[in-house]
């Protein structure tokens, strides 16, 4: 365990950012699960900016990269124009 007490600060603001960041990507991930499911296209397109935006987000606090956000709005935006009416 830590001694100083900055490093004891440290460690508990490193927790508090850890559990916020695994919610915010475990939401993301739920969140293009059920775009996946959807099964219309107006439904998705309707969707596919909400999902679009929490990608960003993620890229943008860090949690994961932009090239990983990159592809992954290109495979929701790919998955939901292949959709049929």
């Amino acid at each position: 365990m830590a001694n100083h007490s900055a490093t004891k600060k440290d460690v508990r603001q490193s927790a508090k950012r850890n559990e916020r960041n695994r919610y915010y990507g475990k939401t993301t991930r739920n969140a293009i699960r059920d775009l996946k499911t959807i099964d219309t296209k107006v439904a998705a397109t309707e969707k596919i900016s909400e999902v679009s935006s929490m990608i960003d987000k993620l890229a943008k606090r860090g949690i994961i990269h932009k090239n990983k956000a990159a592809n992954l709005k290109s495979k929701i935006s790919k998955a939901v124009h292949s959709l049929e009416k």
